[in-house]
């Protein structure tokens, strides 16, 4: 029997289940049969060819990913030819949630998500009517409310064929959710409401509080953080509050143009 055939032969049944091919390489040295080199030569080939091809598709993936988010990114975009007040709060609202989450030192790829979820958490806007962009002076109907109220609903629509995305289509979901339950649009209380979903829900507070708007100019980082310290354990999540703002204290504020 030559020498290694064994071995190799153990190797190769490995690697056909999804296993390791450890041990490849050893059999390529000057002790085993030239037969068993030169097939444990072409298995090691041939295992450096797949590994290359795969990180070049994940690479492929990973870009496609970027593009679909960046296309959807430039569509939210869109939203400030009706609402300027709209125009880089979402890409505010993603670095803050980004910022914050690492701070809280949650895993890259979850810190990711989150960032992805602040930049479109407003995207469902998309389907306001007219007459809710044009309601600065006028008050709003029921019927306006109910519509303002279903925007995280339909930015989760408008997402939720990008599987890739996860958890970060609840966090869009549930932005709009507070901790004592009064939140819209399921009413979810407390730790109910998922981690990624709070951090949103803070740093969307702040951002709203300190950009101005055409009927009422924005509060001062201080003032923002008064009022988010007053909705801390009622609407927002306490613990993240006080972390937000030795995280803007330490690091500052997000410019705006």
């Amino acid at each position: 029997m030559l020498k290694g055939r064994e071995e190799l032969l153990r190797i190769i049944r490995t690697i056909s289940i999804g296993g390791p091919a450890d041990g490849i390489e050893a059999l390529t040295g000057p002790e085993y049969d030239p037969d068993i080199q030169e097939l444990a030569e072409a298995v090691a080939l041939m295992l450096a060819k797949i590994e290359a091809r795969e990180d070049r598709l994940e690479q492929l993936l990973a870009k496609i990913r970027s593009d679909m988010v960046n296309t959807i990114t430039a569509v939210a975009h869109a939203l400030g030819a009706r609402d300027a007040y709209t125009e880089g709060h979402g890409e505010r609202v993603g670095v803050y949630a980004r910022r914050l989450a690492q701070r809280l030192g949650l895993p890259a790829a979850e810190v990711e998500r989150i960032r992805i979820a602040g930049t479109l958490h407003d995207i469902g806007k998309i389907g306001f009517s007219d007459r809710i962009f044009n309601s600065e002076d006028t008050p709003l109907t029921k019927e306006m409310v109910d519509e303002i109220h279903r925007h995280p609903e339909w930015g989760r629509d408008i997402l939720k064929n990008l599987d890739f995305l996860g958890p970060a289509l609840e966090y869009v979901y549930a932005h709009h959710e507070l901790m004592d339950g009064s939140g819209y649009p399921r009413g979810l209380k407390g730790e109910d409401i998922p981690l990624g979903a709070r951090i949103l829900c803070v740093a969307d507070y702040f951002d709203a509080m300190t950009t101005d708007r055409p009927y009422q100019r924005g509060r001062s980082v201080d003032e923002a953080f008064a009022i988010l310290r007053s909705l801390a354990g009622t609407s927002l999540d306490a613990d993240l509050v006080e972390t937000f703002i030795l995280e803007v204290e330490e690091d500052g504020t997000v410019q705006k143009p």
